[in-house]
């Protein structure tokens, strides 16, 4: 869901940012500020992983080859995985399903054909999967910290209502093109308790801004990953601890969420569960790999 509002505020940090538009012209053609900040994550995470296929000794030009692939198919499976899991709304509206200029895109849709991408083209090129995936993941990781940055300019992926006491709380203002219609029952309802009010008379939702959550709790993981990758016992480990810490984070902040895609039958949110799932898987694997090397020294 996409909040149209204009006005953005931090109260707590004192930061207001009035009239933001989601969308630019340029030549007469109108350009999504979410597609720009995709873009740039694209292009900083090839560098990032070009700079730590030098450092390593590999051809980082197999990597500018392997980026190619890996951006296509990602942005793919981060749209078919958005559109099963809310195929409620794209059943009734299939030639929605090619609109990605509104978002749409989930992450771990990405992140899956990413990672089977760099399984078939290390296939094809007679490559390690195990060592292009833990020098590929730095720019994977970096392109989500960008990339989280252009939900920030939609409007979207924000969670539940959050007091005033939150130093990160976000205020999402109403202007001409905004409606209560649009705002999730769950925070209509919280704004409501929270300020006493009609949310009519309010004139603002007052959330959790869960796509800043993930953008820094991301650049701590990357950062841990730079600090630490040289302590890696085996190939493929950094790819894990990713998997590991990507998941951690992503199962705390996702029940924040209001947009939440959910798994049918079960009704959970299916990225939480995910997240859970990987995070287990990961870590035994890390752990029985290090009891296996220790035995062998």
């Amino acid at each position: 869901m996409n909040i149209l509002a204009t006005s953005i505020q931090f109260p707590n940090l004192h930061i207001t940012i009035n009239n933001m538009p989601k969308n630019f012209h340029l030549f007469g053609i109108d350009i999504a500020i979410y597609g720009c900040i995709i873009a740039f994550g694209m292009l900083a995470g090839i560098w990032i992983a070009c700079m730590e296929a030098k450092r390593t000794g590999q051809d980082y030009n197999q990597y500018i080859d392997f980026a190619i692939y890996a951006i296509l198919f990602s942005v793919i499976g981060a749209r078919i995985y958005y559109v099963v899991f809310s195929w409620d709304y794209y059943s009734r509206h299939p030639l929605e399903i090619i609109n990605i200029r509104e978002g749409g895109l989930a992450i771990y849709g990405g992140v899956i054909a990413a990672i089977l991408t760099c399984f078939i083209y290390t296939k094809i090129k007679k490559m390690s999967f195990r060592t292009v995936a833990d020098t590929s993941i730095l720019g994977l990781l970096l392109g989500q910290i960008i990339g989280r940055w252009g939900n920030f300019f939609n409007r979207e992926a924000f969670g539940q209502v959050t007091g005033d006491g939150n130093p990160l709380a976000m205020r999402i203002f109403f202007d001409d093109n905004y409606s209560v219609s649009q705002v999730p029952e769950t925070v209509k309802t919280g704004m409501e308790n929270l300020r006493g009010k009609a949310l009519e008379d309010i004139g603002y939702i007052q959330v959790q801004p869960t796509f800043l959550y993930e953008s820094l709790w991301n650049l701590l993981v990357l950062i841990l990953i730079l600090i630490f990758r040289r302590k890696k016992k085996f190939e493929g480990e950094i790819l894990l601890w990713y998997l590991i810490g990507y998941g951690l984070g992503r199962a705390v902040i996702e029940g924040f969420r209001t947009d939440q895609l959910i798994m049918p039958v079960t009704g959970w949110p299916v990225s939480q569960f995910l997240s859970i799932v990987l995070v287990v898987v990961s870590t035994l694997i890390v752990v029985v790999q290090h009891i296996k090397l220790r035995k062998e020294m």
